[in-house]
């Protein structure tokens, strides 16, 4: 094994080099504190890697994702839930293997009754993120958290999630809630939970279902970023399958995480209002004096072109034809899209449309209202999370979470009392 000379205050140690199966290569800096007193600084986390997983590699100087080896290219004509079974098992499943797993699905898509009061108690205003993550946490309440039902919990949690979602969009706008049919794809069953009603009969396009269905996988696992950080660092502690998601969601909340193809919207919405002038909004995105970028281009990880969003650029013209929209805002997108391909000082500096831009789009056009853009972002990423849990919790040399810091307060004083101050 090659290693890494640190040295401090004149002491020289060796630090073990760890590289990964693409390549990619880690300093070890585990016993960098018991070994020289020093911690290392990193905001953000930016440059530490905090686990070794199996489960996504993301090269963004090549535009390069992969689920456990597999280009996301190649799995946007599966299956979500074949997606899903191959990232939290480990393994493409058989025919068999991906029927069962249907088929356990099934069995576990309805809430307990008991919670579908706890939901009806939130105000119609409540935002769908905070719904959900406490709907998430409280199904701990339900369902035993012991090692003999770790499995079954995933499969419940993957089964009831959808549900979970529709009701809360359906409770936002006022309307029945609609309950799930076995005899759908998860995606066709999401999208008749979402928009169907008990006075008409309702038809799943096979348009959108393409769509959804693509969207999910594609927003299924992108490595350690802040919310599969945070569901890998509060199951650290032992907490459960429920717990651990709930907090994922709260951290996808975030708009500089999960919000960010809501901004893409509201972006488009404020530049509506300025009478759609979007030139003059390229023009302040390249002066730097004037504060404004534009959401939904360029990425944080991806120095080239987002490779999702290649792929969401052809579902999005495909949706955007099939339904015939009239749509001033989605006309304002495709102007800019425009722009971000052919002008220079976007090319030059890789500011392409992202998977935010193209995904607003595509849930917009589809009809879902921008405050559940972000549940949707949840319901894709789920398997994803349940993965990165469920490799962890496995892990026989696991350990508890906790990051150093460096103290900047005050040094020792002494305490005064009330009365002297």
């Amino acid at each position: 094994m090659s290693s890494a000379k640190f040295v401090y205050e004149g002491k020289e140690i060796d630090l073990p080099v760890i590289t990964g199966s693409m390549g990619e290569v880690g300093v070890d800096i585990s016993k960098l504190r018991s070994s020289t007193g020093a911690i290392t600084m990193d905001l953000g986390y930016g440059n530490t890697g905090s686990c070794q997983s199996e489960i996504a590699f993301i090269d963004g100087e090549k535009g390069v994702l992969l689920y456990r080896g597999y280009p996301i290219e190649e799995m946007v004509g599966a299956s979500f839930l074949d997606i899903s079974y191959m990232l939290i098992y480990g393994q493409l499943p058989s025919q068999d293997q991906l029927t069962k797993f249907r088929k356990d699905l099934d069995r576990h898509q309805l809430i307990p009754e008991n919670m579908k009061k706890i939901l009806e108690g939130y105000p119609n205003t409540a935002h769908p993120m905070a719904i959900l993550s406490s709907m998430v946490s409280s199904l701990s309440a339900y369902h035993p958290d012991t090692p003999e039902e770790v499995e079954n919990n995933i499969v419940r949690l993957m089964a009831k999630l959808p549900t979970i979602c529709a009701f809360s969009y359906k409770q936002s706008v006022g309307q029945p809630h609609i309950y799930p049919r076995s005899d759908l794809t998860f995606a066709g069953n999401f999208l008749h939970m979402m928009f169907a009603t008990p006075c008409e009969p309702y038809q799943v396009d096979p348009v959108l279902e393409e769509a959804l269905n693509m969207l999910l996988i594609l927003h299924a696992d992108h490595e350690q970023n802040c919310s599969t950080s945070t569901v890998r660092m509060v199951g650290s502690s032992g907490a459960n399958l429920f717990a651990s998601i709930a907090a994922g969601v709260c951290a996808l909340w975030g708009p500089l995480h999960g919000g960010a193809n809501q901004e893409v919207i509201e972006m488009l919405e404020m530049i509506q209002d300025d009478g759609a002038n979007y030139q003059k909004y390229v023009d302040m995105a390249k002066d730097k004096k004037s504060g404004f970028r534009l959401f939904g281009f360029g990425h944080r990880v991806y120095k080239n072109f987002d490779p999702r969003a290649r792929i969401l650029k052809v579902q999005a013209d495909k949706v955007l034809e099939r339904l015939g929209i009239n749509d001033p805002l989605l006309e304002i997108a495709q102007a800019l899209e425009e722009v971000a391909l052919k002008d220079s000082y976007f090319v030059e500096r890789s500011l392409y449309p992202n998977v935010d831009f193209y995904s607003g789009i595509i849930y917009r056009a589809m009809g879902i209202p921008t405050n559940m853009f972000t549940v949707m972002f949840a319901l894709g990423r789920l398997p994803g999370w349940i993965a990165q849990w469920r490799e962890l919790h496995n892990e026989s040399s696991k350990r508890i979470c906790r990051p150093r810091q460096i103290y900047t307060g005050e040094p020792k004083r002494a305490f005064v009392p009330l009365d002297q101050r």
